[in-house]
């Protein structure tokens, strides 16, 4: 029998893709956005007619469900900093967070607020120098 083998797609690993296209999720950023959803996944190719997904350190396009009246009813774009679906990373380590939570980022990927409220999973981190800088905490 084959050993399977995981394989990195881009310079992202593979991982478990909790949030579909619909979800709620916090905004873990002082933007003035309380609850985003999410409308659309960039960067994700798929097969036909499969709802796209994303994982942590994902940049995805989301609608402002709940936040100030400036915030409110806008379309933004974020980065996935924490899901509560559970993914393994490639040191063994299973890694399971509290609830689903994103930062408001320009197009470009840039913070728009000035901190990040909660826990941000190393894969953002990573991916994402700007958002490692104002995060509080890197898990």
């Amino acid at each position: 029998m084959a050993k399977r083998i995981k394989i990195q797609v881009g310079n992202k690993p593979r991982l478990c893709r909790g949030l579909p296209v619909g979800s709620l999720i916090t905004c873990a950023d002082n933007t003035g956005a309380k609850v985003l959803k999410i409308i659309a996944v960039t960067q994700y190719k798929s097969r036909l007619n499969r709802f796209p997904a994303a994982s942590v350190g994902d940049m995805v396009v989301t609608s402002v469900k709940k936040g100030t009246p400036e915030m409110r009813r806008k379309i933004v774009r974020a980065v996935v900093v924490r899901q509560r679906k559970s993914y393994r990373r490639p040191d063994g380590a299973w890694v399971v967070f509290e609830d689903n939570a994103a930062v408001v980022v320009s197009p470009e990927g840039e913070p728009q607020g000035s901190e990040a409220r909660g826990p941000v999973a190393k894969e953002a981190a990573e991916r994402w120098s700007k958002i490692a800088t104002i995060a509080s905490i890197v898990v």
